[in-house]
């Protein structure tokens, strides 16, 4: 995420209104879900094992607290990744982004409560389809009042919930580094809530620029941001939130979309707007330097897409152009080039550079073993990587022991050099994601895998998707393999939804359609929403309606895989 400028919003600064009380947040079984003293509070100067830009922003980050952004709007900071906005309205509250858990979004609540007074939630935002906005929504609602966030929503939602969950996880671990020690030598920053993860569907999409809404008098005008994200205005508030149109890096489609949303957004809100604020950041305060943020982060992603198109018609590599490219001097400060460079590569050209060798590479442990041959053995290589980490070439140190950890994982010469070389990687960077995934790296190296952390997504939460989403994380858990030579095809009469549905497992692959055409099946199921659930959660099938073969449904279940949780990363 990009650093925007804080305000010196501590006890003597403008929004300040009063710390976190408590600092500990528990669930229902007194298990601590969220400590906010164990984020890093950098006192003096700037140690060795630092980056300078990334110590000063873990020392913002790390003020927690009740903030006056402006009049009637408010951000509990603090309590989980995001900061929980409360928009005050004529009878209650609307609550933006209401964090990861729903106990940090009740804490969170509870304490604008503790001073704002005892005010009913009468609405909900999501600025964007990720986890840590939306997942505490129950914490702060039961339902029953508008609820808004942008077209896609659940599509979105269902890929964090359910298809590529496992794997997501896994990466969050490395991205946010809940295993690592806060402090100088570890973790910089916030790591992820512990609670419990649920997901309270929109009542209302948002999709159009300038889309107007009233939530409890409150006047919301709204602007979509790529990737299933929203921007918007409180006009009579002069106070704009950022969301993700400034700052985030855009993480699929077309990378024009987000210079063109930027430009967008200096049009609609420049003049408009005497405060900005955000999920993740500080609050920007002027006009003025509202319209130069939006303006600076427009030119930057303008830049970066044509300069690296331009590259890429010279010849130049992804790679190489993230190596080489820099932006101009006013806008060198914005980071997260590397990620544009990126999406622009593979919008327009996708994973393959052009070079024949890189088509049918060996997968990583097969050419490790075949590199450390050819370089001498385990021994050369570690050797070798010894001399470029003296001369401070950490990358290629970092590259050579790579390639003698997947050769030869016992070696522990090599696994322990790979693990220094990674911690002065990750006390170098100047990204908390690049930190924090270079020391997870090193301590999975040395302690092997960590526990995944997180949160613990809620057993109902599933229970609010569409069957199409249910049916298709069903399908990406077959074993294509072993259901090679499976045939089969069961109806689903979803009897309280009205819905029918066929799933048809062939050559090992498992396909669903929607209000089939009558034909022969080998099992009818009638059930609910909710015993779909069960059933596919593998609760069983006491209750429901059967009428055919049911060792269908146990040979589809005998064809599905169990992902892994805690796959190796840094070793074969």
């Amino acid at each position: 995420m990009a650093e925007l400028p804080y305000e010196p919003d501590d006890g003597e600064g403008a929004g300040f209104v009063a710390p976190l009380a408590p600092t500990v947040v528990r669930d229902g079984d007194g298990k601590v879900v969220w400590d906010a003293e164990t984020s890093v509070h950098p006192d003096g100067e700037c140690p060795a094992t630092a980056h300078p830009s990334l110590w000063r922003q873990a020392a913002l980050r790390a003020r927690h607290g009740l903030y006056e952004v402006t009049e009637g709007v408010y951000q509990v900071r603090g309590l989980d990744l995001a900061h929980l906005t409360l928009v005050e309205g004529e009878a209650g509250v609307v609550v933006v982004d209401p964090l990861g858990s729903t106990e940090c979004a009740a804490a969170g609540l509870r304490m604008y409560r503790r001073h704002r007074g005892e005010r009913p939630v009468t609405g909900v935002v999501y600025t964007c389809a990720r986890a840590d906005r939306f997942g505490g929504a129950r914490g702060v609602t039961s339902g029953g009042v508008p609820v808004l966030g942008p077209a896609g929503f659940l599509d979105r939602a269902a890929e964090e919930f359910l298809y590529a969950a496992p794997a997501a996880a896994r990466r969050a671990a490395y991205t946010y580094g809940p295993a690592l020690p806060a402090g100088p030598e570890g973790r910089l920053g916030p790591a992820r809530s512990a609670g419990t993860v649920t997901l309270l569907p929109p009542t209302k999409s948002v999709g159009r620029t300038g889309q107007e809404e009233t939530l409890d008098g409150v006047r919301f005008v709204f602007q979509p941001v790529p990737g299933a994200a929203l921007a918007f205005l409180l006009p009579e508030r002069r106070a704009l939130c950022l969301a993700g149109n400034a700052g985030d890096p855009p993480d699929a489609g077309d990378p024009r979309l987000w210079t063109r949303c930027l430009a967008e957004a200096v049009t609609l809100f420049a003049g408009r707007a005497d405060v900005a604020f955000a999920a993740h950041h500080g609050t920007v305060r002027g006009g003025e330097e509202v319209t130069r943020l939006l303006e600076r982060h427009r030119d930057l992603h303008a830049y970066l897409h044509d300069q690296a198109v331009r590259l890429m018609n010279k010849g130049l590599t992804a790679q190489e152009i993230a190596e080489y490219l820099q932006p101009p001097p006013a806008l060198a400060a914005l980071p997260g080039a590397i990620s544009v460079i990126r999406a622009v590569h593979q919008h327009y050209l996708g994973w393959f550079d052009g070079n024949p060798a890189h088509l049918w590479e060996h997968p990583p442990r097969q050419s490790a073993i075949r590199y450390v041959e050819c370089l001498g053995g385990g021994a050369a290589v570690v050797a070798l990587a010894e001399r470029y980490a003296a001369g401070g070439d950490l990358r290629f140190a970092a590259q050579l022991l790579n390639h003698a950890v997947f050769a030869d994982e016992g070696n522990k010469r090599a696994r322990d050099l790979l693990a220094e070389v990674y911690t002065r990687l990750g006390h170098g960077a100047r990204d908390a994601a690049w930190r924090n995934a270079y020391l997870m790296g090193a301590l999975e190296l040395t302690d092997g895998i960590a526990s995944p952390g997180g949160g613990t997504v809620a057993p109902g939460a599933l229970a609010t998707l569409s069957p199409e989403r249910l049916f298709d994380a069903l399908a990406v858990r077959v074993d294509g393999p072993k259901a090679w030579h499976e045939s089969l095809a069961i109806d689903w009469h979803l009897t309280d939804l009205g819905l029918r549905y066929r799933t048809v497992l062939s050559n090992g692959a498992l396909i669903r359609q929607a209000d089939p055409p009558e034909g022969p099946v080998d099992l009818t199921l009638r059930l609910t929403r909710a015993q779909l659930v069960a059933l596919l959660a593998g609760r069983g099938v006491g209750g429901v309606s059967k009428e055919g073969d049911l060792q269908a449904l146990k040979r589809l279940i005998a064809a599905l895989d169990d992902p892994v949780p805690g796959f190796a990363v840094v070793t074969p």
